[in-house]
C-alpha cells in the first residue's frame, strides 16, 4: 500500500511540476502583451484598457456591458392630454410613443383608459 501511495505522490509532483511551468509560460505571455500593443508599461496597457471599457466602443477587448433598464416613465395628466392630442392629430401610437418617451404600451393604455379604441368583438 505504501508502494502505490508513493507512485500517486510522484504522478501529483509531476503534474504540479508541469502546471507551474505553464503559469511561468503564461505569466510570460502577459508581461509581453503591452509591448506587443505598442505600450511602455503594464500599468499604461491597464489604463487604456479601462479606458476603452468606460468609452464603451465594442471593440471586443472588453467583457459585455450590462444593460441598463429605461426609468419607468411617469404617466402625468398633462401626458395623457398630450396623447389625446397626437390621437386627433392621425398620430400612430409609435410615433406617440417616440414623440412623449413613453413606451407604446403605455400609449395604448391610455388611449384604453381615454376610450379612444375601439373594444373587442
Amino acid at each position: 500500500m505504501n508502494a502505490n501511495a508513493l507512485k500517486k505522490l510522484a504522478q501529483y509532483q509531476k503534474k504540479i511540476a508541469q502546471l507551474e511551468r505553464g503559469l511561468v509560460k503564461f505569466n510570460q505571455q502577459l508581461t509581453q502583451l503591452p509591448a506587443k500593443f505598442g505600450f511602455k508599461s503594464m500599468a499604461d496597457f491597464i489604463a487604456a484598457l479601462r479606458q476603452v471599457d468606460t468609452a464603451g466602443s465594442g471593440s471586443g477587448l472588453v467583457a459585455q456591458k450590462a444593460t441598463k433598464r429605461r426609468k419607468r416613465a411617469v404617466i402625468t395628466a398633462d401626458t395623457k392630454l398630450k396623447v389625446k392630442q397626437l390621437v386627433a392629430a392621425k398620430k400612430t401610437g409609435q410615433e406617440i410613443a417616440r414623440a412623449l418617451g413613453i413606451s407604446l404600451p403605455s400609449v395604448q393604455n391610455i388611449k384604453k383608459a381615454l376610450g379612444l379604441v375601439k373594444a373587442r368583438r
